[in-house]
């Protein structure tokens, strides 16, 4: 479900006013709303197909996802509101760029790999993995937050050191990336 911007959301005892689309990922579209004044983020729960991802109850996950980051000390954005039935998110926003931005941008990301190392340090000691690709991490105030709640039950092979690094800077496997999904033909 697309929202136009400017629409008015109810998430239980949020009222939001709908900005901009700020995200569309293999679980939703992510979009800057307006709650009394503060911006927030709205997530809606999207049922598209995904080739390479395989999903139960995206809602529910979510849920537990969020519970399970809390616990293992993953710096990332409070979930403000929940609405299962509407499949709804609201979570706190954190103004920033994205890793993604800033490695397209020609900015390297380097700076930041010792904080999403001892994220996924911490992700690990829990029993698990974080999505590591770089649009999921934003810069605020030199900290990174990791803005997605997905999270996954810990595999060597899709760690950050074999799996996510590949995405933190120039690499074939990112400049395929772009190219792929029209953000840019070349880095």
């Amino acid at each position: 479900m697309l929202f136009t911007v400017g629409s008015c959301v109810a998430v239980n005892d949020y009222a939001l006013v709908v900005g901009k689309l700020i995200g569309h990922g293999k679980g939703g579209y992510s979009y800057l709303a307006d709650h009394g004044g503060e911006p927030v983020v709205l997530k809606q729960i999207h049922h598209e197909p995904c080739a390479y991802y395989s999903f139960g109850n995206k809602i529910e996950a979510e849920q537990r996802d969020y519970q399970r980051l809390l616990a293992a000390g993953i710096r990332m954005p409070k979930m403000l509101a929940i609405d299962l039935q509407q499949e709804r998110i609201v979570k706190e926003y954190i103004a920033g760029s994205t890793i993604l931005d800033m490695v397209v941008s020609g900015s390297s990301a380097e700076a930041y790999l010792p904080q999403v190392r001892e994220m996924a340090a911490q992700a690990k000691a829990k029993g698990l993995n974080i999505d590591y690709f770089p649009s999921n991490f934003v810069v605020h105030d030199g900290e990174l937050y990791y803005i997605d709640y997905e999270c996954n039950d810990y595999m060597e092979e899709w760690n950050f050191e074999n799996w996510g690094i590949k995405y933190w800077s120039r690499t074939t496997e990112l400049e395929e990336y772009c190219r792929q999904n029209g953000i840019i033909h070349s880095i």
